[in-house]
């Protein structure tokens, strides 16, 4: 008896319900209504399913792209670089979330500011007051013979 390898059906460009589910799991922090992000499914030119996640309106630019090729999973960043790829859904959700920046913009933004101006205070004003200083140790004797 002689056993014919057939090809395995193809999966089609849809997500499993089970699928979708790990995923939106796995990034439930960063698709808080609170982060203004959203998810997205689509297909390669090849008929595999991807999965995104969309920043912010208006650009709602993609952070993160999982794709199914075959029976791998892919996952890229917004740039398409390769983060990680591997044949287990549960692992690949995990580096996923690691993937995603915990710490919101404004946040990023309000602490650049608060060192840009402890910078220029520090450059800044403290030379005056320096100077003021010694200045005032210099004509003390002077202003206490005044009074």
């Amino acid at each position: 008896m002689s056993v014919v390898a057939f090809e395995r059906a193809r999966q089609t460009g849809a997500w499993s319900e089970r699928e979708l589910n790990t995923l939106v799991a796995a990034l439930q922090a960063a698709l808080a209504p609170s982060t203004g992000r959203q998810w997205e499914t689509g297909t390669t030119e090849r008929g595999d399913a991807q999965f995104y996640l969309l920043g912010p309106l208006p650009d709602q630019a993609c952070e993160l792209c999982v794709s199914r090729i075959g029976g791998r999973y892919v996952l890229e960043d917004g740039s398409g670089r390769l983060l990680f790829e591997h044949r287990n859904l549960d692992l690949l959700a995990l580096h996923a979330r690691a993937a995603i920046p915990s710490t919101p913009w404004l946040m990023v933004r309000a602490i650049t500011l608060w060192c840009a101006v402890r910078n220029a205070i520090h450059d800044k004003l403290e030379p005056m007051i320096a100077e003021s200083e010694e200045l005032l140790v210099q004509f003390a004797p002077q202003l206490a013979a005044f009074a």
